[in-house]
């Protein structure tokens, strides 16, 4: 796991469900397909309704112009509850898939968090500061997680972040099954 990661920002609100992060009718690929992976990249954050995505300036575009498939954002800033609703595991793989590689938010649905941390899709960081309405999106982030520090390069602010904790490992190996054979729990295949 890297220990700093740099990237724009992402800005959504509160209460960012997984049907927003990947509709329904995304589900039909299979992300153990690589040709069908990046599918669940091209529809991440679809259904982010146009008064959400982008807080505070009204709506952004989650994707650039140039690629359909992989956002120019690295770094998801979120309100609170984010991940709510279903329990689909496909939402942290359309983050991931789309190139967010850490979201930040107030806190998260457990079980969004569980399948972000066990999938080692993504770094979930939590945050007692209300970042979605003082960071922009498009705002150059870097995330310490040695310190547990995030910094908007773009404005000079700095933001202490919750330490992983227990998670860390389980992220740092790249899931719950890779940390399971590195511990010896899982005989390796």
């Amino acid at each position: 796991m890297q220990t700093v990661i740099e990237g724009k920002a992402y800005v959504l609100g509160d209460n960012i469900d997984t049907d927003q992060i990947i509709p329904a009718e995304y589900l039909t690929y299979n992300p153990a397909i690589p040709a069908e992976y990046k599918m669940f990249g091209k529809f991440a954050l679809c259904g982010v309704p146009p008064d959400q995505g982008g807080l505070p300036k009204g709506h952004v575009p989650f994707h650039g112009p140039d690629d359909e498939f992989i956002a120019p954002y690295t770094i998801i800033i979120g309100g609170k509850n984010f991940g709510c609703g279903s329990s689909r595991e496909h939402a942290p793989i359309a983050l991931a898939s789309a190139g967010i590689v850490a979201v930040v938010a107030e806190f998260y649905a457990r079980i969004f968090y569980r399948n972000s941390v066990n999938g080692g899709y993504l770094v979930p960081l939590e945050t007692e500061t209300r970042l979605c309405e003082t960071i922009c999106t498009g705002d150059q982030l870097r995330i310490d997680l040695t310190t547990h520090e995030l910094h908007n390069l773009t404005t000079g602010d700095k933001w202490s972040l919750r330490p992983l904790g227990e998670v860390a490992p389980i992220i740092e190996a790249g899931g719950v099954f890779n940390y399971a054979e590195k511990v010896g729990m899982l005989k390796k295949a």
